[in-house]
């Protein structure tokens, strides 16, 4: 009897852990996708690095088109990582080897080594922890998937908005190549603290009603008033079952259009300011800031309101605003006004489409493999981050390559009509059997 006792007073102790306070865990998120983020302010060094060294500004521009390709290369291998390290781990052993590379970009006086240390290295670090850490919080808050990427994500966006002026500042007084070495040391730290913070989110495969209990436990709770407006599966898809679905591709096709939309135009848009609309430099130039800046509000605001309307009528409504307004700068004579408004509406929606498909592939595959199935359909992104400038080179000019956008955008828009979560019928059956069987007989319903 006393065995007895002493196994039950065991069990309770293993089973009573301290409540894990949810929000420290987002702060050290915020934390290091602000770090990430930095690398958006590569623009700030091309010319620079011209000035110095005599390269030709589109070999050092190239730079940062490899920097994104291997940050959506790496998404692909983030989730084994992860499961071999975990988080915490991984994510400090990124913001070592970013940093490091960084500081590394500051002795180099070649473009095959700055093209190793500041694109492939920076960038693979980059995009490990870019993706981990997303999808981890997003685990951490399954009702708030949409709000909760829409920070995480707009801390991200912050981080190169803040570091415009600092990397510019420090270009200004110590030079480009030193400053290589403090943005390395600055990023490492913020990176490696932000991950103590963090925390290994764990999704059982238990049915709904256990997986609820299992989620009140934690610190901060979910309120009662909150009620997820997305369908969410019942059933956790890996990567070879999600590949076996159509939904993954046309949600591709989607997110490589939403990718290629924006990440062209933060490309090209002084040119187009310019050239387009006639701007003299320093008023074009604006157009990056304001870019910036929509789009992060872009992902918190769409973020947040995916949660409560629905995520496709999100998406919906980004597509369409897209849509017209590559069309207002491909056919309508561009006024300072207009230029900043189209501007301004496709920042706005690139910033809310980066925040809401995170939560879509959650609400689509499920919350175990979030990384790895998500590390698939961002790939989109890497692929999009170089061929709005192929279509660009190959049919000539900035209007021909809005157009084919725009026409990308309508399909994109007509897929979102459509597409609904992989469920089948059965499933859904035996879910529901499941559960009825749980609350009945508890001690049978589990093999």
């Amino acid at each position: 009897m006393k065995n007895v006792s002493n196994q039950a007073s065991t069990a309770q102790l293993q089973t009573t852990k301290p409540p894990v306070n949810r929000w420290l865990i987002a702060l050290g998120t915020i934390i290091v996708q602000m770090g990430l983020g930095t690398i958006y302010t590569w623009s700030l060094f091309n010319q620079p690095l011209v000035d110095k060294f005599g390269w030709g500004l589109s070999s050092v521009a190239i730079t940062f088109s490899i920097t994104s390709f291997a940050l959506a290369f790496s998404t692909l291998f983030a989730g084994k990582l992860q499961e071999k390290w975990g988080i915490r781990r991984l994510i400090g052993i990124a913001g070592i080897v970013l940093g490091v590379g960084l500081m590394l970009s500051s002795q180099v006086s070649s473009l095959p080594l700055l093209y190793m240390l500041a694109g492939v290295i920076v960038g693979f670090a980059d995009g490990t922890a870019y993706i981990t850490s997303l999808s981890n919080l997003i685990k951490w808050f399954p009702e708030r998937k949409g709000l909760i990427s829409g920070i995480s994500v707009g801390a991200y966006g912050t981080g190169s908005l803040i570091f415009k002026y600092i990397n510019g500042a420090f270009i200004g007084s110590v030079g480009v190549s030193a400053t290589f070495l403090y943005w390395g040391i600055i990023v490492l730290l913020m990176i490696v603290i932000g991950s103590r913070f963090i925390r290994e989110a764990n999704v059982s495969g238990a049915p709904a009603p256990q997986a609820k209990a299992a989620q009140q436990r934690v610190g901060d709770s979910q309120p009662s008033s909150i009620k997820p407006t997305a369908t969410v599966v019942v059933h956790d898809y890996t990567v070879k079952e999600m590949l076996k679905t159509k939904q993954v591709y046309l949600l591709f096709i989607m997110f490589f259009t939403a990718c290629m939309s924006g990440l062209y135009l933060i490309g090209i848009v002084k040119d187009i300011g310019v050239q387009l609309a006639g701007l003299d430099l320093a008023t074009a130039a604006n157009a990056v800031a304001m870019i910036a800046i929509f789009n992060t509000a872009g992902r918190i605001i769409l973020g947040a309101l995916s949660d409560k309307v629905g995520r496709m009528k999100v998406i919906c409504g980004t597509f369409i605003v897209t849509a017209a307004a590559v069309a207002v700068l491909s056919f309508i004579p561009l006024t300072y006004s207009i230029f900043f408004a189209a501007v301004a509406a496709i920042a706005f929606c690139f910033g809310g489409n980066i925040t809401v498909f995170p939560a879509i592939v959650s609400d689509f595959f499920g919350l175990k493999n979030h990384s790895k199935n998500y590390g698939i359909v961002y790939q989109g992104f890497g692929i999009g981050a170089l061929a709005g400038s192929f279509i660009a080179a190959w049919m000539g000019g900035f209007k021909p390559t809005f157009i084919v956008i725009g026409m990308l955008c309508i399909i994109s828009f007509l897929i979102a009509l459509w597409i609904k979560p992989p469920v089948a019928g059965a499933t859904e059956e035996k879910q529901t059997a499941d559960e009825k069987k749980w609350s009945a007989k508890p001690h049978t319903a589990r093999s």
